[in-house]
């Protein structure tokens, strides 16, 4: 007779740890105001996070970023929640595949993280119209961020929806999220409604209960009026702040005044920052973040990495500042981040591991090693036809007809482009000047008079165009969302045609407005190659083309290389990667996740919508590594200190 196996180790220690462990009911994470610490489950607790948002990572790869951030030393992890990703129409939820928070939060779980959870409702994250629907809009006399009744309503059957989800995910609920943020930055937007501030407030501990921790995070100038009695203050700021070694002082000492115990907290320390299209991509030096974040931890301040990983703003989710004139954000959001937008650990996160090992320990093993990468190429795309003639795929149900032009907002289009037709009342035979009054173009108009491309308007920047044509020559104006403002004192930023045009002195009117489902032409409808016509041999204005390619050997992330092309937007096997500008650059590459691509046997689809100018040569390649800075032409400057190698905001701001 065989001798009988002993039990298992595991299953002896089992109930033992079971008893060990703190119970559900035992958990805890709160404020020791008389030792200026946190206390998780009764011992001091002192946070190293790190931001990474969902909703610019696929879901296959959450896993895979969240364990690198895990292994860097981190214990904690800090992420938004866009209201506008999972109620895109009102009261029409999604919270499946990419846009599974609960899945997410499970994930964190598995590779150990707590959660700091900021669910707005706004957020900034350089996300448009900062995480509000723009279904708002379409009450347009709406005051966002305010008491306003209409936006509360809004708010409170949102949060009615969201809250519950996370209430069994809260620490002391068994889950990982040990604090919770209230809004985002409220004193950067000057409205400084303390009302709609105590509203959210009521609504979270009506919804959550008393235990959960409560936080608010701003910039040293927001202190004031993004702070409220009963919400835990937090600061925010960059290496920027601390070029003289008394900035972290100031910081903390102004933090003091609004909250004078418990611990000190950075909810923003960043690590680089976004690029906008036509200025430089954004860096910041590995010294000066190291160096900040060492001499935070000295002062037992608890920290998070804004961003740890960026991700990247895939379809048309990207959002905009206003400094100056429009600012419209890349479609790259690697933020010069640790952990760099193909999930690749940098010199950057060796070098703040190691600052983080002086104060807590790490986890044993070593980070992955960056991902295999694909080089293919070049690819030589086939022109597909001008968007005009696919007019009735891409807006099936017909136009809308108003005499004065409709915003998106009024013809429910959220994002991406709007056609506005209309047909000339008169001859105009002599060059006749095109414009729109007061700034009107939001944010890109593509303008064409029976078909053939005339150039473009662009919001701040172009403001005119002058054209010819015969009576009843149809002018059709491609209208392009450039992602809404999402920082600050946004007001509310509709798009399309905001005023009529003019036409020499003649107010253009009687217009139809085709709100244009591409990605739905892109996925369903290209595939069974309806369009079989012929080609003008030198098209301009915006056309489609596309191709179909294997991969032979092995396949691995890669970034997309566009040469020579002008501006539009790409997909790859339905996929919308987002927009590509390369003649205004920073980016060059758009990055391509390897699980979007068919592996060997199977054909896949690059489809782009060009909207100015092909090459001579249409191709594409994909490259094994981006390019993210090659500014073609410099468009706006900002001066900032020696350390910051770039131009966006100054660091004295917050911008997320």
């Amino acid at each position: 007779m065989a001798p009988k196996k002993p039990p298992c180790l595991p299953s002896l220690l089992l109930p033992l740890l079971t008893l060990l462990l703190p119970q559900a009911d035992t958990r805890s994470f709160v404020v020791d105001r008389d030792n200026d610490r946190f206390l998780l489950d009764g011992v001091p607790f002192r946070y190293v996070s790190g931001s990474l948002h969902y909703f610019r990572v696929p879901r296959v790869l959450w896993a895979d970023r969240l364990f690198k951030m895990r292994m860097s030393g981190l214990n904690a992890v800090q992420f938004y929640v866009p209201w506008n990703y999972h109620e895109p129409e009102p009261g029409v939820y999604n919270f499946h595949g990419s846009r599974d928070l609960i899945a997410f939060l499970n994930e964190a779980a598995i590779a150990n993280l707590l959660v700091i959870l900021r669910p707005g409702p706004y957020i900034c994250a350089e996300w448009d119209m900062g995480g509000l629907p723009a279904w708002l809009l379409r009450k347009p006399k709406i005051h966002l961020r305010t008491s306003d009744p209409d936006f509360l309503a809004a708010v409170d059957s949102w949060f009615k929806v969201l809250l519950p989800k996370i209430h069994p995910w809260l620490y002391h609920n068994g889950g990982n999220i040990i604090s919770i943020q209230v809004e985002n930055e409220y004193g950067s937007y000057r409205a400084c409604d303390f009302n709609y501030m105590r509203h959210l407030a009521g609504l979270f501990r009506a919804i959550l209960g008393d235990e959960i921790l409560l936080f608010t995070t701003d910039g040293p100038e927001g202190l004031k009026c993004g702070s409220l009695e009963g919400l835990y203050t937090t600061v925010d700021f960059g290496p920027g702040l601390l070029s003289k070694a008394d900035n972290m002082t100031k910081i903390f000492t102004l933090l003091r005044n609004y909250e004078p115990h418990g611990p000190l907290v950075n909810s923003e320390y960043y690590t680089g920052w976004l690029d906008y299209w036509g200025q430089n991509h954004s860096t910041r030096s590995v010294h000066s973040v190291t160096n900040g974040l060492e001499n935070m931890l000295k002062l037992g301040a608890s920290v998070n990495m804004y961003m740890f990983h960026g991700g990247t703003n895939f379809g048309y989710w990207n959002g905009a500042d206003e400094k100056g004139r429009f600012l419209p954000i890349t479609t790259s959001y690697d933020y010069d981040a640790p952990i760099s937008e193909a999930g690749d650990p940098t010199p950057k996160l060796f070098a703040l591991r190691d600052v983080i090992s002086k104060f807590q320990e790490i986890p044993l093993g070593p980070l992955p090693p960056p991902s295999p990468k694909m080089m293919l190429g070049p690819l030589t795309l086939h022109l597909d036809g001008d968007l005009l003639a696919f007019l009735n795929y891409l807006c099936p149900q017909g136009p809308i007809y108003s005499i004065l032009p409709m915003t998106f907002e009024a013809v429910k289009q959220d994002h991406g482009f709007v056609l506005y037709r209309t047909y000339l009342s008169n001859t105009v035979s002599e060059p006749t000047r095109f414009w729109v009054p007061n700034n009107g173009v939001h944010d890109r108009a593509y303008v064409m008079v029976d078909g053939v491309f005339h150039g473009v308007l662009e919001r701040n920047m172009k403001h005119k165009l002058f054209l010819t044509g015969q009576v009843g020559a149809k002018l059709d104006v491609l209208l392009e969302s450039m992602g809404r403002l999402s920082f600050g004192s946004n007001t509310s930023d509709f798009k399309g045609l905001i005023e009529p045009p003019v036409l020499g002195q003649t107010i253009l009117t009687r217009w139809l407005m085709f709100p244009l489902k591409v990605d739905k032409l892109v996925k369903w409808w290209f595939p069974l190659q309806l369009l079989k016509r012929s080609h003008p041999q030198t098209p301009s204005g915006p056309t489609f083309y596309s191709t179909m390619f294997a991969i032979l050997g092995s396949s691995g992330d890669t970034f997309l290389y566009l040469p020579g092309w002008t501006k539009g937007q790409v997909w790859i096997n339905g996929f919308n990667l987002g927009r590509y500008w390369t003649k205004r650059g920073p980016q060059q590459t758009l990055y391509v996740p390897r699980p979007l691509l068919y592996p060997r046997g199977a054909l896949n689809k690059i489809t782009l919508l060009e909207l100015e100018n092909a090459p001579p040569q249409p191709q594409v390649q994909f490259l094994d590594r981006p390019i993210l800075n090659s500014t073609l032409h410099r468009t706006y400057v900002y001066s900032l200190s020696a350390e910051v190698q770039s131009d966006p905001e100054p660091m004295q701001l917050s911008g997320h």
